[in-house]
């Protein structure tokens, strides 16, 4: 397993991550989304057919997707969804092996209010810009009870679908069938216990998967199908932590947010270069706890001041977002 960077902060990291930020260029550094009517990104994925491209949508929106260029971060294309019924809070997105992007219509903020969820599917476009395309409409339900959920995650081998839920007793992972079915209902299984999280992503060749929340990201070994050993992945503080991807070649992650104008952050991954050595992170936030490009990350303790300030600010934001919904 690649060994990944570790998380950290400090109380000044906390206060400059939530103040604007400037735009980059491309997606070897992050980007910002320029595009107006993106306010409510919550989720992300790397395109397959296009490099440097990334999907992601608004929450509450029409069925629609939209795809940013990170050289630009401007959209490049728009692909609303036909045949799918109103969306009621879209919270994920993820590229299939099977060359599809699949959009999560799995969030539930009253925990427990949808007796079930969609999953909605269509073939990623060859060429870009603006576009409509039917899409296929997957019920799902789990097999333990209604679940909020932000995390949708496709295997890149096996292209089974797995779910991350949030709800208040913590997090759960659950597997869907074998192969999707548009005819019936999808029942997800539990399978595996992980934090309360935002999103989540498996790395291009399957092996590893990351989870974040509004403070953390753990990054998990992928072994026949279930979770294996874990640990500490550098994440960005940001405004509204909300989407989480890799980038195509497997490199790097990439952190985005929510809110108009939200930056997209870029975390490097290198390889361990062999025993239990530590990977180092490189990129901008290579010095958020201390180290700096190349050089060996911190590993100070983040203090419970720290924990109460961060808390206090992603309430006081989050409010608009936890109870707008009735």
């Amino acid at each position: 397993m690649r060994s990944l960077p570790c998380v950290t902060g400090a109380a000044a990291v906390l206060l400059l991550a939530l103040s604007a930020s400037p735009a980059r260029a491309a997606d070897d550094s992050g980007f910002v989304i320029e595009d107006p009517r993106i306010k409510e990104s919550s989720g992300l994925a790397a395109s397959r057919a296009h490099p440097g491209v990334y999907w992601t949508h608004n929450d509450q929106d029409e069925p629609r997707v939209f795809a940013v260029d990170s050289r630009t971060g401007k959209t490049v294309a728009t692909v609303t969804l036909r045949g799918v019924g109103a969306p009621r809070d879209m919270e994920a997105v993820s590229v299939g092996s099977d060359g599809r992007v699949y959009v999560g219509d799995i969030g539930d903020n009253l925990n427990g209010t949808w007796k079930h969820v969609w999953i909605y599917a269509f073939p990623e476009p060859k060429t870009l810009g603006d576009t409509t395309v039917r899409a296929t409409q997957y019920t799902v339900k789990y097999a333990d009870g209604p679940r909020n959920a932000e995390a949708l995650m496709i295997h890149p081998t096996t292209g089974r679908a797995y779910i991350a839920s949030k709800n208040e007793d913590g997090g759960g992972l659950y597997e869907g069938p074998e192969r999707l079915s548009a005819s019936g209902t999808n029942v997800f299984r539990r399978i595996g216990e992980v934090p309360w999280v935002t999103d989540g992503a498996f790395s291009p060749d399957g092996k590893e998967l990351v989870l974040r929340s509004y403070f953390s990201a753990r990054g998990y070994e992928w072994k026949n199908g279930r979770l294996g050993a874990d640990e500490r992945v550098r994440a960005p503080i940001q405004r509204q932590s909300e989407s989480v991807t890799y980038t195509a070649d497997g490199g790097a992650l990439m952190f985005g947010s929510e809110g108009e104008g939200s930056e997209v952050e870029r975390v490097g991954l290198k390889k361990s270069g062999g025993g239990d050595a530590p990977a180092r992170a490189s990129g901008a936030a290579a010095g958020a706890d201390g180290g700096a490009d190349g050089g060996e990350p911190g590993d100070r303790t983040v203090t419970y001041g720290v924990l109460a300030v961060g808390a206090a600010v992603v309430l006081l934001l989050g409010l608009k977002r936890l109870f707008r919904r009735t």
